[in-house]
């Protein structure tokens, strides 16, 4: 990294300089001041004490000064006049030539280096000043021009294998066993090339972690430095991009270099996209800095020069926007995909991350990860963190499955809104909504079981109604979609039957039946009147990275026959929920008065509700 420096530092220097040379003076200056009190007398009480032998020995020092020691041990000062010697000093104040003679008299003579730094400093000092802020001047400059100079090179920050405090491994990684598989390999080609190297094999020149935000790409990246035990450059594509044209392409050169130079060695690019994302799509034109740059990169992965050890790390959560060119084989070899973890893997994140944190006894890790579905590694982090943080504020010593569970539903709907307090009518409303949610989801046996009902505020939503799957689903049937459609649209039926209107609480409801039935007939071809194919072509901008625009691929009438399709699945869906709701009318009111007296109901306590059928 670059250290900047400014007009502050200037200043500095100065200060510095004018300290150092006050320091000089005053250290000079011991040299002519004493360091006990001396007396100093006139001539003629000198005079006095020889006459009296009072005085056992008199110093000249220099022309004038006169320093004497009596015989109780005193001692004295005074000064002569200039070219006066000190017999005729005390000549002229009477004494005589006997006294004078026994006199101790002692000549000091000043050394030469005091001479001539006494003589000389006055003059010097002035000039060690302005040439010492000439100097720091003419130094500042250069350094500007040198951090000019340094413009183009590289801001890769170099990890030492050998700093074990900040060292990572696979250990810390929990979960993505695939991936630390795959990885696994290249680490051990990093440390016994020969035995791949005896049967052909060639080093990979590149690894690209693929996955959504939060899954560990970059703490992946750590770990792999910290397990290959060679050098580690670590940099983010969007230090590469400048508003000068040529620059990226010189840190890529300048980074390439230093990997070179202390091969083998791995260099990681986090969010390559910001750099790497496809070229020729006639924006920015063809001398575009972040073209230039991923030419320079393709070109330093598999150019001319294939007899390097650098093996290259990406991650990126949009491989979609990437270029061709970057993606072959010689570039990135692998393509490492890190999904959400499955509850598994979920189970030994939550594990990783309570190392340091006390937990209660009551704290059941895999009911935890049981409640956190698509969660990702960096969101189970923080739920552990808002736990710990929601104990502190209670003065508890240790974390509670309670803070826990309240941490799940504040990660995902927000925080309690108790400033928020709903009407006697509007709560009666809201226990009606999220009892109607909840009965259909029990009732209906393709639907999630429920984990916690609620009419406490939590951000935008007056209610909530916290339903679950028991394990990971990675396939979804047109069944589980039809009993989602009707435990969406059971809120605004409660409702209905029981005030005879309906209230704006339902819309977001609204809004996401709407767009799973959009779903089921135009994406998962799934509708029987529309028959097994998708309608519409989306598209998507490469530099934006997001749906902007979908291409019709069908005619006017088609999409009169989609439009009636999705009204049907949501009209029985309507029809169904509003049906169980009739159906099931005591314990819709069962729920509904259990939630105005109690506000919250746990999975136990609502199931309880229901011990006379069953689902």
């Amino acid at each position: 990294m670059m250290k900047k420096t400014g007009g502050s530092g200037v200043f500095k220097n100065i200060l510095y300089l004018a300290i150092f040379l006050i320091l000089i003076g005053a250290f000079l200056s011991l040299y002519d001041t004493p360091f006990e009190d001396v007396e100093e007398i006139s001539l003629s009480t000198l005079a006095n004490e020889v006459i009296n032998n009072k005085v056992k020995i008199i110093e000249v020092a220099g022309e004038q000064a006169l320093n004497i020691e009596l015989t109780d041990g005193k001692k004295q000062k005074t000064q002569k006049e200039l070219n006066q010697s000190l017999v005729e000093l005390l000549t002229g104040f009477g004494v005589k030539p006997e006294k004078i003679s026994s006199l101790d008299i002692k000549i000091k003579n000043d050394s030469g280096w005091k001479y001539w730094a006494s003589s000389l400093l006055p003059f010097l000092i002035p000039f060690i000043f302005i040439a010492g802020f000439i100097y720091i001047m003419f130094r500042q400059v250069q350094g500007t021009n040198n951090r000019a100079l340094m413009f183009g090179q590289s801001a890769a920050r170099e990890t030492d294998p050998k700093d074990k405090k900040n060292k990572a491994t696979f250990k810390d990684v929990a979960g993505v066993r695939e991936a630390k598989e795959e990885l696994q390999e290249v680490v051990e080609f990093l440390k016994t090339p020969k035995k791949f190297q005896a049967l052909g094999a060639r080093i990979p020149k590149g690894a690209l972690l693929v996955g959504p935000p939060g899954t560990g790409k970059t703490l992946l990246a750590r770990a792999i430095a910290g397990e290959a035990d060679v050098p580690f450059y670590h940099i983010s594509g969007s230090e590469f991009v400048e508003m000068f044209v040529g620059v990226g392409a010189s840190r890529v050169r300048d980074l390439f270099k230093k990997a070179k130079k202390n091969a083998p060695s791995i260099v990681f690019v986090d969010e390559i996209d910001a750099v790497g994302r496809q070229r020729g799509t006639g924006l920015g034109g063809s001398h575009d800095e972040r073209e230039q740059t991923l030419n320079q990169i393709l070109v330093e992965m598999d150019g001319f020069d294939t007899d390097t050890n650098v093996i290259v790390i990406a991650a990126t959560n949009r491989p979609d926007v990437l270029d061709p060119a970057l993606l072959r084989p010689g570039r990135f070899d692998r393509r490492i995909v890190l999904d959400m973890p499955d509850i598994k893997d979920r189970e030994d994140i939550l594990k990783v991350h309570v190392q340091k944190k006390p937990l209660a006894k009551d704290v059941d890790l895999h009911q935890l990860a049981q409640r956190t579905p698509g969660f990702s590694g960096a969101d189970l982090s923080n739920l552990l963190n808002e736990a710990a943080i929601l104990a502190a504020r209670s003065n508890k010593k240790e974390i509670s499955m309670q803070d826990c569970f309240e941490s799940v539903e504040k990660v995902l709907l927000g925080p309690e809104r108790k400033s928020s307090l709903l009407s006697k009518k509007e709560k009666e409303i809201t226990a009606y909504h999220e009892a109607g949610h909840a009965l259909l989801a029990h009732i209906l046996p393709k639907a999630d079981p429920v984990r916690k009902v609620s009419i406490i505020s939590r951000g935008h939503a007056a209610g909530y109604t916290l339903k679950l799957p028991t394990e990971d689903k990675h396939l979804h049937s047109y069944s589980e979609f039809l009993a989602d459609l009707a435990v969406m649209l059971a809120g605004q039926a409660a409702e209905r039957e029981i005030f005879h209107e309906v209230t704006t609480g339902a819309s977001n409801d609204l809004e996401q039946a709407t767009e799973l039935a959009r779903k089921i007939v135009m994406h998962f071809g799934m509708s029987e009147a529309m028959g097994p194919r998708t309608f519409g072509q989306r598209e998507e901008m490469v530099f934006l990275g997001r749906e902007i625009s979908e291409q019709r691929d069908y005619s006017e009438k088609t999409a009169q026959l989609i439009d009636k399709e999705i009204d049907r699945l949501i009209k029985d869906g309507y029809a169904q929920a509003l049906k169980i709701i009739r159906e099931k009318r005591k314990y819709l009111d069962k729920i509904a008065l259990t939630l105005m007296d109690q506000e919250t109901l746990e999975q136990k306590e609502f199931e309880n509700l229901f011990k006379d059928i069953k689902k």
